[in-house]
Parts: C-alpha cells; structure tokens; sequence
C-alpha cells in the first residue's frame, strides 16, 4: 500500500493546469480559486479542488439581471451541481439551469419560488430528453446524475433550492452575544438521514429493500445516497433500467413509479441587516467541517481568499484523517485523489444590507463566473466542431462582464 501511495506523489504534468488569462481567477496545482469579486448584493469569494478523473462538481455565479428583459429584476444566482457517475449532468446544468430561470422570471415577471421550481423542471426534461437521445449509443448517460445546491437573492429575499446533499448555510449576527451563529438553509436527500428514509419508505410502501443498509451506508434500492437529483435516469424511467445498462446499475424487478425525484425543496427568507454571508458548498466541505466550524472560518479571516481558504482547511482535515500531510496530498494527482477526498466546491457569499435595500430594478454590470479555471470568453462562443455534447466550450470558469446598451 505505502508504494501505491509514493507512486502517487509524482510531479503532475502541466496538461492538467488550465491557465487562463488574468480574470480574477488563478489555479494551484488542482485548486482553482478567485479570491474576491463583487454582486449586486455585496461581496464574494470561489473556489473548487478537483479529486476524480474528471471534475464532477460544476459552479456558478451570475449577477445583474435575472431575466431576459432588461428592466429586470436584478439580483444575484448562485449554482453549486455536485455530479456523480460522471461531469455530464453537472456540466449540463451549468449551462442550462440559469437560462430556464431568466426565460421563467421574464415570463412572470418577477421572481418566485413557482419560477425557481420551473427552472429545476425544465432542465430536468432537457436533460431526460438528451439521455433518450444518447441512450442508443451511450446507453450509460442514464446513470450520470447530479445533486443541485442553488441561491438566489433578489429585492432583499433570499430564495433556497435543493436537490441532494449539497448545503447552503447561513452566518447570522446575534446582537445579544456579537456571536455569529450558523443556520442550515438546505433540506439535503441523503438516505443516511432517517426522515429521507421514512419519505421513501411512505412514498414506496410496497417495495421493502426502497432503502439499504450496505457496507454501514443507507442507499436508495442499495445504490444511490441520495433520493433527489437531476439526472440519474435509470432510477426514474424503468425503460432505461435494462440492457445495455451496465448490470450494477439494472434493478431486478421492474419499478412502476419513480423511485428518485427532481422536485427540489426550497425555502424563502427575507433577508435582515444581521444576515452577514452565506456558505453554499457540495458535501466534500461538510465531510470535514460542521456548520458552525465553517462559519467561524469565514467569521474570523479576511474576506479576500476565505473560499480557498475553507477549501484548504477540508483538505488538511482529510490529510490528517490519513496519517498524511497536506504538502504531501498536494502531491496526489486527480483520480487518486478522490481516495482521500472529494470534489469540493465553495462559494461564500457576503450581503451588504445597504445594497440588498436598493431596488431591484436599479441596472447594474451583468458579471458570470464558472469554477475550475478561467479565461476570459465573448458573450457567445460555438462549440468546437466534433466536440463531444457535454462539452461545449472548454470545461474552464468563465468571468463575463456585460454592460448594458
């Protein structure tokens, strides 16, 4: 096992380093950071380390007008989309997710939990719809899924959807003590949790193994923690749950109804003066921190860099958890990686309440920054020609700012 591991701690080759132009963003080794930016509502800060072959975890910030019209609202989008099975479904929602929201808010003409909710749907059966394109000659794009972590702060309310285990959490000023005190925003769909257990159980009273205890881990029908995604086809539609599927992921018996959701769990909070920032993150950060321990971090540091920050504190966690030490899982390429950790994104989100009072129809600079790397692109770029679907443009974050006509 030690010689596995020295194997590891080889030089990575420059190949895995995306070295965009300077904006904002920078990388170390398989850690990409942006120290600080500027929303519509305050200050933030970005940073994701990659652990699997591929990175599955996608991100997203967007902040100027959240509809197609111009006049707004305008607000600020967060998107974290932990992947598993594979990048696809994370990649794809990265692209899609935010556009579903701004053609609904245009529709309604303001923001709601009705449009967020529609936007979770439209993805959902765009992405369904790609999956049963695929199937034929890519029949395993059915069990590539995605946990789905979104914030959206607009006319000085916050807005909180969920799909999976990805968790948002808020840090609030106690005026009493001065204490900052952790509140978790997120319903997260784990089957280690016993009340998502019980909700499958009553939502499939006839099927006794709908939950799994295998190797001291609940999973849905022995498969799957988590009972909410985007994705993960196999687990919703029966007639993709067969051959060619790869047999690990194929049920014995037939399922009549979706054993898996898209129907996200979000929740409204009008934000006040003492709501300081926000920790949107994947489950990878909360493996290694509680709520409160990440609060304290960001509490305690400098805002500029406290996403990267957060990122490394996890990861000398995971170190220890090793016997190991950090400079020496610094050393561990991708894919070994992911024996010791996971992808982890953050993204820490600070609310200026002098800001979150002004109207949400005054017009700001639109600003769009993607985790994982960075250059900067035009507003529109054509895929490479012959470039696999899930592709697109290079899987590197983006930083657009637009200005208005």
């Amino acid at each position: 096992m030690l010689n596995f591991l020295w194997a590891c701690f080889r030089p990575r080759s420059d190949r895995h380093v995306h070295n965009g132009s300077d904006s904002g963003g920078r990388q170390d080794g398989l850690l990409w950071y942006k120290d600080s930016g500027h929303h519509v509502n305050g200050d933030f800060s970005m940073a994701v380390v990659q652990a699997n072959n591929l990175l599955e975890d996608q991100s997203q910030l967007e902040s100027g007008c959240l509809s197609l019209e111009e006049s707004g609202p305008y607000g600020t989008f967060v998107g974290v989309y932990d992947g598993h099975g594979g990048p696809e479904t994370s990649r794809f929602i990265n692209r899609h997710l935010f556009q579903h929201l701004k053609r609904f808010t245009s529709e309604n003409q303001s923001m709601s939990v009705e449009v967020i909710k529609k936007a979770f749907e439209a993805t959902e059966d765009e992405f369904l719809s790609l999956v049963s394109t695929q199937w034929p000659l890519n029949p395993q794009i059915a069990a590539v899924g995605s946990c789905c972590l979104v914030g959206v702060v607009c006319s000085g309310t916050l807005y909180i959807a969920n799909l999976g285990d990805s968790r948002a959490v808020l840090g609030k000023l106690m005026k009493a003590t001065g204490e900052i005190v952790a509140i978790q925003l997120s319903a997260e769909h784990n089957a280690c949790i016993e009340s998502v257990r019980q909700e499958l159980q009553s939502t499939h009273p006839d099927d006794s193994q709908i939950v799994v205890l295998k190797h001291n881990v609940w999973r849905v029908k022995g498969l799957i923690q988590i009972s909410r995604s985007i994705g993960d086809v196999y687990l919703k539609k029966a007639e993709f749950n067969q051959a060619p599927l790869y047999a690990r992921f194929r049920l014995r018996e037939p399922f009549k109804k979706p054993i898996l959701s898209s129907d996200p769990s979000v929740s409204v909070h009008q934000l006040q003066p003492h709501d300081q920032f926000i920790i949107f993150a994947s489950d990878g950060l909360w493996e290694h921190l509680t709520n409160q321990e990440a609060v304290d971090i960001v509490q305690n540091h400098p805002r500029s860099g406290i996403a990267k920050r957060l990122v490394k504190i996890a990861l000398r966690s995971a170190a220890k958890k090793r016997e190991m030490r950090y400079s020496d899982l610094k050393k561990i390429d991708r894919g070994v990686r992911r024996h010791f950790h996971d992808d982890i994104t953050v993204v820490v989100l600070f609310l200026d309440s002098n800001l979150l009072s002004r109207a949400s129809s005054v017009r700001t600079p639109s600003i769009s920054v993607k985790g994982a790397g960075c250059e900067y692109l035009p507003e529109r770029k054509a895929r490479l020609p012959g470039a696999p679907w899930f592709l697109g443009p290079k899987p590197l974050a983006r930083m657009v700012i637009r200005k208005h006509r």
